[in-house]
């Protein structure tokens, strides 16, 4: 060789990572909120407004659904076969709750849920 060292190009360094907006809603954590309502609490979300608001609504949505289920379970066999159709009216609309509560999470709004909404606040998270 005429001692001429090859033309080496050096790799390309990747773009870093745009830092996360801090004023974007943490919307990931609030639909998880609806679903499982303490894992938020045990992250470091626990510490956004956002996060806390959809927190406060998935315990309402939460507790609505176990009142449910032990007033299911108290009612006796021969009323329950009367009452299933309010039972599962009921059942849906914990289910509705939980649903918009999410849609309103994965759209970054802060709206309280019909009906139960106004039941959140008297949390402190």
């Amino acid at each position: 060789m005429d001692g001429q060292q090859p033309n080496v190009q050096q790799p390309a360094t990747p773009p870093a990572a745009p830092a996360p907006a801090h004023n974007q809603p943490n919307t990931g954590m609030a639909i998880v909120a609806y679903i499982l309502f303490f894992i938020p609490l045990l992250t470091d979300a626990k510490n956004d407004p956002f996060v806390k608001f959809h927190v406060k609504q998935g315990i309402v949505v939460f507790a609505l659904a176990v009142i449910l289920w032990v007033v299911k379970m108290i009612v006796p066999w021969y009323w329950l076969f009367q009452l299933s159709w309010l039972f599962n009216l009921a059942g849906l609309a914990v289910l509705v709750f939980a649903i918009l509560g999410i849609i309103n999470a994965a759209n970054g709004k802060q709206e309280k849920l019909p009906l139960v909404g106004q039941f959140a606040d008297s949390f402190k998270i």
